[in-house]
């Protein structure tokens, strides 16, 4: 008995034994794995750091990027006002408020004043200097006080309005450091962990979201830090312009915060990133948990975990590229366009990639602007191929969308013959199945042109994929009108608004391959213009000039005809017979008679032309010979009339 209670005893302290051996064993086993744990995920958490940190500081400098080349544009838009207090051109600036790091958009003048919001001046002698930012070229300042509100933090983002290459003024955004951080749209840590930004000459906070004013790192006075870090070495890696990191103890909450910072590419600015332990390390807890539960149900948790965030990051990732995609197509497609009214065959390649990025077979964009000539592109990708005439069914289509966009509607979309029929009844006959369109509108509001993708593979449609890109094509109507008004100021004359020589130049040699049957050439000239001239004045020379044009244009038509020297015309007449043209020569020799004007007029008709000119030398030569018999005729002698 006493032997069995001996043998119970020791085999009781044995599996006690091992019972604690393994618990000790587990203890061990845990403590050190949770130790290895917070090493491995604290050296995540510093690598997760130098990633985000460095993914803020490209989006932070991507975005100086971008509103830089959205001041540039607006300094180029400016150039073109004479007055820069004009309130057309405010209200275009004052349009882009709140826009990237932006709040509102100044224009500092020679003589150190600022135009401001609505074009009010004020001066600013003492607190800017034009002169200095001038230097400058176009930069960012550091921290600065706003001009209306001293109480208030701000950065400046000069560019340079350069006129015949002088800089005439200096345009600038303001960004409120107050509003910065919202501004930015940036959440490392799913919004846990705090931002800063540092001009590290000095130390002054330009972002500070973890304290509730903006002061100086260096006034902070000298931070507790936790082993094995000191603050001599933050000092020296922010004026080395250094990356590091560091980890100290938090004023505000007593909690340790990990501390990761970099160097910018701007000025001598530094980005920082902290974060607190408890969110750096709260999946070690997780982990502690599942280990004191159950093995398996950790295996199903990390298992769980690591689905969840395979998927997260391929829909960030997804998400993320498809935003780069739509970036680099709206880049391209602006810089396609931007001198697309010279080159227009920039049209085919920036109608191709939009066709490209909404899966459409075809994409027209046709100009609605009333001051430029009826134009249309549309691009055929099953024929890989831009059209640039505007068919009858082009227009009827051009013609019910603008009424369409004029009562009101923003977009137009029809996926199916059977929603497009009603509005466009001949889809079947011209292989339209679908279509999405935007209406373009220029820089007062209206609408200077239609964008539209037909026949879409892919659902569903998305008519933003044609909105981005509207600025551009915006621009591209106002270049175009532009670029039409220069035109015709240098292929008209002035006096009588016929074609000048430079119009006659250009067409001459494009005139045999427009004719079928036979090309007529009437050479006019004003009789007496000079004796008119010298006995009446040149107001009745004048007239007399407006008055032979307006009778060629409306017996010969308006677009072959010429001014092409000072009392010399042309006109030009494409398959007509032979009597019926000489007979509009003979028709406005009366009808200028009548007025009491005369001219001598020489018309050669030809069915097959050997060269152009042989067929305007002969019109002007029976031109002289009208001209000669003219001043044979009594009463028209030319020195009986100076005598």
């Amino acid at each position: 008995m006493k032997a069995a209670k001996k043998n119970q005893r020791i085999h009781w302290k044995k599996t006690m034994g091992v019972t604690l051996a393994f618990i000790l064993l587990m203890a061990v086993g845990t403590y050190g794995v949770t130790g290895w744990m917070s090493q491995v995920e604290e050296q995540r958490c510093f690598e997760r750091l130098d990633e985000e940190t460095g993914n803020l500081c490209r989006d932070i400098e991507a975005q100086i990027r971008s509103d830089r080349e959205q001041l540039e544009m607006l300094a180029a838009l400016a150039v073109g006002y004479e007055n820069l207090e004009c309130q057309a051109l405010w209200e275009i600036l004052d349009s882009y408020g709140e826009i990237g790091m932006m709040s509102r958009v100044e224009i500092l003048m020679p003589d150190d004043t600022v135009i401001t919001s609505g074009g009010k001046r004020l001066d600013v002698q003492g607190q800017l200097s034009f002169e200095r930012e001038a230097a400058l070229g176009a930069h960012i300042s550091d921290r600065e006080t706003d001009l209306t509100d001293t109480s208030q933090c701000i950065l400046r983002h000069y560019v340079p309005i350069v006129k015949d290459n002088e800089t005439i003024a200096m345009l600038y955004g303001i960004g409120v450091l107050g509003n910065l951080p919202e501004g930015m749209e940036m959440q490392p840590y799913g919004g846990q962990a705090a931002i800063y930004l540092v001009d590290g000459n000095n130390g002054d906070f330009l972002v500070d979201t973890w304290h509730e004013e903006l002061g100086n790192l260096w006034a902070l006075g000298e931070r507790k830090m936790a082993p094995g870090y000191d603050t001599d070495q933050i000092r020296q890696d922010f004026n080395k312009g250094e990356e590091g990191y560091v980890v100290f103890v938090s004023e505000t909450t007593g909690s340790n915060l990990y501390f990761y910072y970099e160097p910018m590419g701007v000025n001598e600015w530094r980005v920082a990133l902290s974060v607190p332990e408890d969110v750096v390390f709260s999946n070690v807890r997780e982990i502690k948990k599942a280990l004191n539960l159950f093995l398996a149900f950790e295996a199903l948790c990390f298992l769980g975990y690591f689905l969840w965030m395979a998927c997260d990051v391929w829909r960030e990732t997804n998400e993320k590229q498809k935003q780069l995609d739509t970036i680099h197509y709206i880049n391209e497609i602006e810089k396609l366009l931007f001198n697309a009214h010279e080159k227009q065959e920039n049209m085919g390649d920036a109608l191709a990639k939009i066709a490209d990025i909404t899966a459409a077979e075809k994409v027209c964009f046709q100009i609605t602007e009333k001051a430029v000539e009826d134009i249309s592109f549309l691009w055929d990708g099953s024929k890989k191929q831009i059209y640039k005439e505007e068919t009858p069914w082009m227009k009827g289509t051009k013609e019910r969308l603008l009424n369409y966009f004029q009562e009101g509607n923003s977009q137009f979309l029809a996926l199916d013959e059977k929603s497009l029929k009603p509005f466009f009844p001949e889809c079947r006959q011209r292989s339209v199945t679908s279509m999405m369109a935007i209406p373009v509108e220029g820089f007062s509001g209206e609408i200077c042109g239609i964008l539209s993708a037909l026949n879409l593979s892919q659902r569903p449609a998305n008519p933003n994929l044609l909105k981005n890109v509207n600025f551009s094509f915006s621009m591209f109507c106002h270049n175009m009108k532009g670029y039409s008004e220069i035109k015709a100021r240098g292929e008209k004359d002035f006096l009588t608004g016929m074609y000048n020589r430079n119009r006659y130049e250009t067409d001459l040699p494009k005139l045999p391959e427009i004719y079928r049957k036979s090309l007529a050439c009437a050479y006019i000239d004003a009789n007496e213009l000079h004796e008119l001239n010298n006995s009446k004045g040149h107001d009745a020379g004048d007239a007399m000039l407006k008055a032979v044009a307006g009778q060629i244009r409306s017996k010969f038509g308006t677009e072959y005809t010429y001014r092409i020297g000072g009392d010399e015309f042309l006109a030009f007449v494409v398959d007509m017979e032979k009597e019926q043209a000489e007979l509009l020569g003979r028709e406005l020799e009366q009808a200028l008679a009548e007025k009491n004007f005369h001219i001598s007029v020489g018309v050669q008709w030809e069915a097959k032309i050997s060269t152009m000119n042989d067929l305007v030398k002969g019109a002007e030569k029976k031109m002289y010979l009208a001209k000669k018999e003219y001043y044979a005729q009594e009463g028209h002698d030319r020195r009986r009339r100076a005598d």
